[in-house]
């Protein structure tokens, strides 16, 4: 019924989207819940979660089974002559206090997870991310700090590089590997989000607003994410790639980025000045 409602072929594109690519980061078929946690901030959003789920199957068993006790006991042929209650004192602050008790459990843990998540410890990295339509400027700030735009790769490109489409970038993000990062987010034209799910980290980026955020992975691998706030036509086509490496491969990859980027800024200046 499925493959006849909405095609074969789009049910085999949904179904092996992400086999070709086991490597990275990705979503699994018939996956419930997050992808694994990367970072400390995404394994307490992730435990917290967890607590949120179970409180809700609770409530949900306790109403389910009020409702089932309601109906069997006070059902037209156990009741010839209905009740004449109009009100229980009990009952009515018993369903006012349970509720409130309930969001207080769930407040405490609530606000030390969004306090962890605001405190940014010192960071080892500092990147600056700069949303654009439609695509990302990073920023590694320093005495010799480079600049770099990072755009989307095409269906055919990305097929050729192996990477997974609309998700690949021409240009990756680097960072070291258990290092405190600081993602500083701001637009450049509307306001856009900088978002990596395992590394429990979404920040929207305003234009004339610097906002921060910080993630610290804790394995090494190829993470993608996305643009999660619809800033136009081509909001879909505005991913992010990050590569987690050791500390070794990043100085390397700094090294060779800030002689490449440079290049191409200085190759830009010429052009411009023609």
């Amino acid at each position: 019924m499925f493959l006849r409602k909405f095609g074969i072929g789009a049910a085999v594109a949904a179904i092996t989207a992400f086999t070709a690519f086991p490597a990275a980061a990705l979503p699994k078929n018939y996956q419930l819940g997050f992808m694994p946690a990367a970072s400390p901030v995404m394994e307490q959003i992730e435990t917290f979660h967890t607590e949120l789920v179970w409180i809700i199957v609770a409530v949900c068993l306790f109403v389910l089974a009020l409702l089932v006790w309601i109906v069997v006991k006070y059902r037209a042929g156990a009741n010839a002559v209905p009740s004449k209650v109009h009100h229980n004192t009990l009952l009515e602050v018993a369903w006012t206090l349970i509720p409130v008790i309930i969001l207080v459990f769930i407040a405490v843990p609530s606000f030390r997870l969004l306090y962890f998540e605001a405190i940014i410890p010192t960071p080892d990295v500092h990147i600056k991310a700069i949303g654009k339509q439609w695509f990302w400027t990073y920023e590694y700030p320093g005495a010799n700090g480079f600049t770099f735009d990072s755009l989307g790769l095409s269906d055919a490109d990305a097929k050729a590089a192996g990477k997974p489409r609309l998700l690949g970038t021409d240009n990756p993000i680097y960072v070291p590997v258990n290092k405190v990062v600081e993602v500083e987010t701001t637009g450049a034209d509307v306001i856009h989000s900088w978002a990596m799910p395992e590394m429990g980290v979404k920040m929207d980026a305003v234009p004339g607003r610097l906002n921060h955020t910080w993630f610290k992975a804790e394995r090494t691998g190829v993470y993608y994410g996305q643009c999660s706030e619809l800033c136009g036509a081509r909001h879909a086509y505005m991913p992010i790639e990050l590569h987690v490496v050791s500390d070794a491969e990043y100085k390397a990859w700094l090294a060779d980025s800030k002689k490449k980027f440079a290049a191409l800024e200085n190759d830009a200046i010429r052009v411009a000045s023609k």
